[in-house]
């Protein structure tokens, strides 16, 4: 019953407007600029590059500026990869093999320098969605689209020191050195990614699903959490989460009295692209407290930015997404509840196994 309650009740409150405001700002500026500008279909790498808003959000300013420049690295570098094999089009087998190996290089690195959300996750989800899209622009083009987005969000995240002016010589963050024990459970960790990640990825080109990567994104979810009731409960918030986050998304796409699509005829990229701008401050908004509420708002943000990019039949998109959804995370909680070192007296060495029962 614990863990029952636990699945839907909301975390403490920490400066969430706050954050959720900075992150919609980092996310609406570039993405009305390139509305201005006639090339919507580009959204998608600008939003990617202002999700380097979301991290470091209770941090005093000068930390949180070398805790985004972090993070942008792993978004500015999932982008770049993924435009990269979207440019060559190295698709299906090629995707799930790159995307797998970084997903265990991204965890190190997270683990390394304790990135906060935890994981690679939103590199992860970057690299998938830019190289399952046709690339309209140069490649460099689209790059700098996603580091001109990361450093806008960076500058949004200092632009309180203006006011304040509280610079706290010596500040550093508290991370550990991965030594010893800490290694080996980062090296453990990055393990689970490769082997969650690429299995459903693997899964979803032998499907033959046009969006494998939504199921490698999914899979990587439950591996964010902090201990193992955390992390299924994670896979759990993204199965539910998702599927209510793709009924707003029928109501917009399909034809209807409800979806915004039939009131603006001839304006469906800007509708969609707004929408993607205010989806994104309810995601900020729960993000940290509960899970589920922010897959909710955060699904119609990477469903949107997609049909953007590359617009495909609605219906079909849906329900992609839910199948590859469920089938990732569900792989995920599998690898993390099978996965786990051993303990130190039996050598430290990574034991796949079943879970006991009760």
């Amino acid at each position: 019953m614990a863990h029952a309650r636990s699945l839907h009740a909301l975390g403490p409150a920490n400066n969430d407007r706050l954050s959720a405001v900075r992150v919609a700002l980092s996310v609406a500026v570039p993405s009305l600029v390139l509305l201005a500008i006639g090339r919507p279909e580009l959204t998608m790498y600008a939003v990617f590059g202002a999700l380097t808003g979301m991290y470091g959000r209770s941090e005093s300013h000068q930390l949180r500026l070398k805790h985004q420049a972090q993070a942008a690295l792993v978004l500015i570098s999932g982008i770049t990869v993924g435009v990269f094999l979207s440019a060559n089009h190295l698709q299906s087998w090629w995707l799930v093999l790159v995307e797998a190996l970084l997903a265990g290089a991204g965890s190190l690195f997270s683990d390394k320098v304790r990135l906060k959300p935890n994981g690679p996750f939103f590199g992860i989800l970057a690299l998938g969605a830019c190289a399952s899209v046709p690339t309209s622009v140069p490649f460099l083009t689209a790059v700098l689209i996603g580091a001109a987005s990361a450093a806008f969000s960076i500058l949004v995240g200092f632009a309180g020191w203006l006011r304040v002016r509280a610079w706290q010589p010596g500040a550093v963050r508290d991370v550990p050195r991965l030594r010893g024990e800490l290694r080996q459970a980062a090296l453990v960790h990055a393990a689970r990614y490769v082997l969650a990640v690429g299995a459903a990825g693997a899964l979803g080109v032998l499907s033959g699903s046009g969006h494998p990567h939504w199921a490698m994104a999914a899979a990587a979810v439950p591996l964010a959490g902090a201990d193992l009731p955390s992390r299924v409960h994670r896979g759990i918030h993204r199965i539910v989460g998702t599927f209510i986050g793709l009924a707003i998304v029928a109501v917009v796409l399909f034809p209807g009295p409800l979806s915004p699509l039939q009131y603006f005829p001839g304006h469906t990229a800007a509708v969609l692209a707004l929408l993607v701008i205010g989806f994104q401050f309810p995601t900020e908004l729960f993000m940290a407290r509960h899970y589920g509420w922010a897959m909710v708002f955060f699904t119609p943000v990477i469903l949107l930015m997609t049909q953007l990019a590359a617009p495909a039949d609605p219906g079909l998109l849906v329900m992609e997404r839910a199948v590859e959804t469920f089938v990732g995370a569900v792989i995920g909680i599998v690898v993390v509840v099978a996965v786990r070192p051993q303990p130190s007296g039996y050598g430290g060495r990574v034991l796949l196994r079943a879970p006991r029962r009760p």
